[in-house]
């Protein structure tokens, strides 16, 4: 395959960036853009000369060798189902849904089809999250410490929990994602959410929100959440390990061990060109380097639902490797 034609089904901001990049890959044609609001679809479409379709299956008729699914966590399941159905080598913006049985049905087509997929966790591209897992060889976390501080994205669906899944799913699964990749698997979470929606029209999902985290390799760790910012103030995950600390954001890793403190500069734009190019590069059969394929996903998708059950429901939450549901267990807190 000399050029991979991709077909786009979201016109919104994140559609937009993908398609962005992908305009920018000489060996890719953006053919065509889907969107429930048809002229947001034409506006993309034509952007990038591409055309716009009317719903899924006339885009999937015009025989994409690739589709990218950027569609608000509400959105997800049907549009995955047609495109696997198809065969059709599948993009999947994150979350992959606002709770897990869309996630779990949608991996397990993906499995029985064999197909290639790939899912945006991109901060897995940057260059200082590569550096942190080499300075972790040999040296097991022992103390975690995530957090998403920031502010209430501008979209109206973002506040409603059926509709988002909450900050834990929507914004802190990239966190979350990185927790797992350095420190290991989680086996059970106790969460707290304040109870104290944003002040947007409709909201009701917890402007604050901490989870106790307790990892099958002996760690222990947190991880906060908020939305009563401002601005985005700050996103990311520390780990300490015996005789190393480790900070890592978007743009940098901050090391601290015996030889003193130094930091490395990350680069957030290249990663998400990186993620995209891989995944061409997959499709095309000349790369190998699609490093979240949707089972891997699926397992930070666990572990994301499972901190916002916890707190929703005020009991801890037990994860079970393999399992393809989270379990309760003990009585529910006091409140």
């Amino acid at each position: 395959m000399r050029t991979c034609r991709v077909g786009l089904v979201g016109a919104g901001g994140v559609a937009q960036r993908h398609a962005r990049v992908l305009s920018g890959f000489a060996d890719v044609e953006l053919i065509g853009v889907v969107d429930v609001t048809e002229a947001a679809a034409a506006e993309l479409a034509g952007a990038h000369r591409a055309r716009s379709y009317g719903d899924i299956g006339q885009l999937l008729d015009a025989r994409p060798d690739a589709v990218y699914v950027c569609v608000p966590p509400f959105a997800h399941g049907p549009i995955e189902e047609a495109v696997v159905t198809a065969g059709i080598p599948m993009f999947v913006e994150k979350p992959l849904a606002v709770e897990l049985p869309t996630a779990e049905r949608i991996a397990g087509l993906v499995a029985e089809r064999g197909l290639l997929t790939a899912v945006g966790h991109h901060w897995r591209y940057l260059h200082a999250v590569t550096r942190a897992r080499e300075l972790l060889v040999g040296r097991a976390a022992r103390l975690v410490s995530g957090a998403w501080l920031d502010r209430v994205p501008p979209v109206p669906w973002w506040s409603r929990r059926e509709r988002s899944g909450g900050p834990m799913v929507e914004q802190a699964v990239h966190v979350l994602d990185l927790i797992r990749l350095l420190a290991g698997e989680v086996t059970e979470v106790t969460a707290y959410g304040d109870g104290v929606a944003p002040p947007v029209d409709g909201a009701d999902v917890d402007s604050v929100t901490v989870a106790a985290l307790r990892f099958a390799g002996g760690a222990v760790g947190t991880l906060g959440a908020t939305c009563v910012l401002d601005w985005k103030h700050r996103a990311g995950v520390e780990i300490v390990a015996d005789g190393l600390a480790l900070e890592l954001a978007e743009d940098a890793l901050t090391v601290r061990d015996a030889d003193g403190q130094r930091r490395f500069e990350a680069d957030p734009d290249g990663a998400r060109v990186a993620v995209d190019r891989a995944f061409i590069d997959a499709v095309r059969g000349v790369g190998d380097d699609v490093r979240v394929p949707y089972a891997e996903a699926l397992r930070t998708h666990r572990l994301a639902v499972a901190v916002a059950e916890s707190a929703r429901t005020g009991r801890t939450v037990r994860l079970t490797a393999g399992a393809t549901r989270t379990a309760p267990v003990g009585a529910a807190r006091d409140a």
